[in-house]
């Protein structure tokens, strides 16, 4: 059984920095993609990078490239998205999903396992 935690959010200054970790099991990142999303208050949710299985590469949404590095540690089987330069903009409730794919994509559709996310709030 696929399964996915997302956890390490929390409130942060402007500027601040802050680890997501996206904890999974039932499932090996050679046959599968994983992303990360956001939904902020009242919008819909959207896509923030993922990592293809095809080549390993990380993608990121224009908002958020040179801000945030997502990374796998495959023994360990975590996901992470290192935010760095937070703005009050990136506040939103974050998640975690994999897609049995080796394409990734930033399309809400294209990924069926999903976990419960973490919220991350940045002050102004």
């Amino acid at each position: 059984e696929v399964q996915l935690q997302a956890s390490g959010g929390g409130l942060v200054q402007a500027g601040g920095s802050l680890r997501l970790f996206c904890t999974v099991s039932g499932f090996t990142f050679d046959a599968y993609s994983i992303a990360w999303f956001r939904q902020a208050p009242g919008k819909e949710r959207e896509g923030v990078s993922y990592i293809g299985s095809s080549d390993g590469n990380a993608n990121y949404a224009d908002s958020v490239k040179g801000r945030f590095t997502m990374s796998v540690d495959v023994a360990g089987n975590i996901v992470y998205l290192q935010m760095r330069a937070l703005k009050p903009e990136d506040t939103a409730v974050y998640y975690c999903a994999v897609t049995k794919s080796t394409i990734g994509t930033m399309h809400v559709p294209w990924y069926n396992y999903w976990g419960q996310g973490t919220l991350v709030t940045v002050s102004s």
